[in-house]
């Protein structure tokens, strides 16, 4: 057996190796039919014109649903791990809450291009990478409240290893977009897809795009760390039939309407 087929490791492989692949791919299809330059664009250019932005699009929508079932599959190992700590249960619980709506995010930056609608797109994008870094605090915090019982303490190095990596990314983006859009380099730079070196405004431009990739793949380096983990787990589904055939009522069902009709003919 393969490492990737112990437990459900499986799942965060997929959702790491298929949205790098989302971004490669439609970065590949724009740099061929020059869309946008070849020298770190935005992510979120490369999924704007044509046909890259469909494959952006359907890429980054079942990126969604591989992150909500890897988040949710990580709040039932720490449940299960941890039934009666209820420090432990209460902050897993928000981390799959914070975990849900960065996904959510990524649906919305995956629909919505940034070209089209701004400002929508941004709010997915800081649902994405803000709720989202909130979430791998959580997980983050409880790495350490769960060692060295359950965790050991290189998991939660790395972890807070790679979460300190998308908190510098996200102070170096949001610094650099910030001077970027203030007005002094131009305006209408949400539609530039190109850019010349000699330009002003270029290396904010170059400091907010690497600052984007990089915040990108922090992200998917965090997923990374729960390989270990989820070999060790599997889920299963109990199915419980409640009738012989699909048509019939359920025994519990008919014995509440059978006590209804007996208290109404009293």
């Amino acid at each position: 057996m393969w490492w990737f087929q112990q437990g459900l490791s499986f799942l965060p492989v997929a959702l790491v190796v298929w949205s790098a692949a989302s971004f490669v791919f439609s970065y590949i299809t724009a740099i061929v039919l020059h869309h946008v330059d070849p020298l770190v664009p935005y992510i979120s250019d490369t999924g704007t014109i044509p046909p890259e932005r469909c494959l952006f699009g359907i890429m980054l929508n079942v990126s969604t649903f591989l992150g909500m079932a890897t988040m949710y599959v990580r709040y039932k190992q720490v449940s299960a791990l941890s039934p009666e700590k209820p420090k432990i249960l209460r902050l897993n619980k928000l981390g799959l809450t914070l975990g849900w709506m960065s996904c959510f995010g990524l649906c919305i930056i995956a629909n919505f291009q940034k070209c089209i609608l701004y400002y929508i797109h941004v709010l997915g994008a800081c649902l994405t990478f803000g709720v989202g870094s909130l979430y791998m605090l959580v997980q983050t915090i409880l790495s350490y409240l769960m060692q060295p019982e359950l965790h050991s303490k290189d998991i939660f190095w790395a972890r807070l290893a790679v979460f300190l990596w998308s908190c510098c990314s996200i102070l170096s983006m949001f610094v650099s977009s910030v001077v970027l859009y203030s007005g002094l380099y131009g305006q209408n730079l949400v539609q530039k897809l190109h850019w010349d070196p000699q330009e002003r405004g270029y290396t904010p431009h170059m400091i907010s795009t690497v600052s984007e990739w990089s915040l990108a793949f922090s992200f998917l380096s965090f997923f990374l760390t729960y390989i270990r983990d989820f070999q060790k787990i599997s889920l299963q589904a109990v199915v419980s039939l409640q009738g012989q055939t699909l048509h019939e009522s359920p025994q519990s069902f008919r014995a509440e309407e059978q006590a209804l009709l007996t208290a109404g003919s009293l």
